[in-house]
């Protein structure tokens, strides 16, 4: 019978044709044997499901080699597709042959046995080889492309903003500065690693008019929080001649957009975090069929006057306009008042970075924070002060150097007229789409205060 070369599981539960005679290259997941018959669980990375594979003292050639093959060991099996409703897939590989490619050592350490995910951080070179971080890098990948593709159907070009500068984007968070040699230095001003492509982006956005940026930014900022990284990735797209009414429209739509594709081509990654979270799916269905709210920051504020008023138990009871808000009060709004994603916008000057346009009330910006339930803001976005004085105006109020940001300014000299755009922290988008309570578990190798292994 002719052997079809197929080295993926993902190939093999698409054909599901009988007594077809397949080859398969893969790892074990778990393997148990009762004398004259063994049962390995084999994975390969092409889905997130395991195919069990049987082998026969009587039948399989190498029967011993199947027998001792450890957890992670790689593999190659030859063998025919058997219908089994007993087991999940509804199909099975029985072995004909079974080849130990590479036995893995007996001191592997994630063994079948439940590990938790700070276990599975410090063994972060390995973690791949889980079905749990299988689904988090097969998101991340598809959710990436949605993200690009979203763009790129809409308009919009991709530019790549520069890992090294000498900016810190203000507001945007402390930066790491690279260490040089001070009798020669490479470069003057020093340099960083850049917290944002935003600044970038608006330079582009006034030749192209539909920019992006995605890429990875750097923060240097002590926290060690379960949404902070020092090192994680950035989507920011900056588009010309759009106010921040137009602005809220577009980021409502791209949210919309990657949320239900990762529901379409992700399925199987997200029903694993459902699993042991209910309220995962409601909660991307609300996000994808409802309206999203739109209320001023100061409506804001007399929502949560009212409800520190009406004895409810916030943390920070000392509400007023002009506080920086905290999750708790931007989940409240966006969960106990509206069961869905709130659009908070024209918040106090003082709260917000110099970059942003001030509103006729010369108190307000054109800013807007997305709110969603379960988390709180998720995307901040502004419209750009395009007139140069008040620019000017707002670096002198914040104590801003200038120097190396004049370049940023001078562009209000040439035809800048209204621009706008957004930041969206893809591994916080990554923990709302999943579930996941820390963002550690959203990149393949996190960096934070102290942690530079692998």
């Amino acid at each position: 019978m002719k052997i079809i070369q197929i080295k993926e599981i993902k190939k093999i539960l698409e054909k599901k044709q009988q007594n077809d005679q397949i080859c398969l290259n893969c790892w074990v997941r778990t393997n148990r044997d009762s004398g004259k018959i063994g049962f390995i669980e084999g994975y390969d990375g092409s889905t997130l499901a395991n195919i069990q594979i049987v082998y026969k003292k009587e039948t399989t050639k190498n029967f011993e080699s199947a027998k001792a093959a450890r957890i992670a060991s790689a593999i190659q099996v030859i063998g025919k597709i058997s219908k089994n409703e007993r087991v999940s897939l509804g199909y099975e590989i029985v072995a004909d042959e079974f080849v130990l490619l590479k036995q893995a050592d007996e001191d592997y350490p994630l063994q079948k046995k439940q590990h938790t995910m700070e276990f599975l951080r410090e063994n972060a070179h390995l973690r791949s080889k889980t079905r749990t971080i299988q689904a988090i890098a097969k998101l991340r990948s598809k959710l990436a492309y949605a993200i690009h593709r979203f763009f790129q159907e809409n308009g919009f070009y991709w530019v790549s903003s520069p890992i090294l500068t000498s900016n810190d984007c203000e507001g945007a968070g402390e930066s790491f500065y690279i260490q040089e040699d001070k009798e020669k230095p490479f470069f003057a001003p020093q340099a960083k690693l850049t917290v944002s492509g935003q600044l970038n982006a608006e330079s582009y956005a006034q030749g192209l008019g539909r920019v992006y940026t995605f890429g990875p930014t750097f923060r240097a900022d002590r926290s060690h929080t379960n949404r902070h990284l020092a090192e994680f990735w950035m989507v920011e797209p900056e588009i010309a001649f759009i106010d921040l009414e137009q602005l809220m429209s577009i980021i409502e739509a791209f949210i919309k957009t990657v949320v239900q594709d990762m529901l379409n081509e992700c399925r199987d990654a997200i029903e694993l975090f459902a699993a042991n979270n209910s309220q995962i799916l409601e909660r991307l269905k609300n996000l994808v069929e409802k309206k999203f709210i739109r209320i001023s920051y100061s409506e804001g504020i007399d929502i949560l006057k009212k409800a520190v008023a009406d004895g409810y138990n916030f943390e920070d009871k000392n509400i007023y306009f002009g506080k920086d808000l905290a999750s708790e009060h931007e989940r409240y709004i966006c969960e106990k008042i509206y069961n869905a994603p709130v659009f908070l916008y024209n918040y106090p000057k003082d709260i917000k970075a110099f970059y942003m346009k001030i509103n006729d009330d010369n108190k307000t910006v054109a800013a807007t924070d997305l709110l969603v339930p379960g988390v709180g803001e998720i995307v901040g976005g502004s419209q750009r002060e395009d007139n140069i004085e008040k620019l000017y105006q707002q670096i002198k109020d914040k104590k801003i150097e200038t120097e190396s940001i004049q370049w940023y300014l001078d562009l209000r000299k040439y035809g800048y007229n209204s621009s706008a755009g957004f930041g969206l922290g893809f591994e916080r988008l990554i923990m709302y789409i999943l579930g996941l309570d820390n963002i550690r578990d959203a990149i393949p190798f996190p960096r934070y205060e102290g942690k530079l292994k692998f």
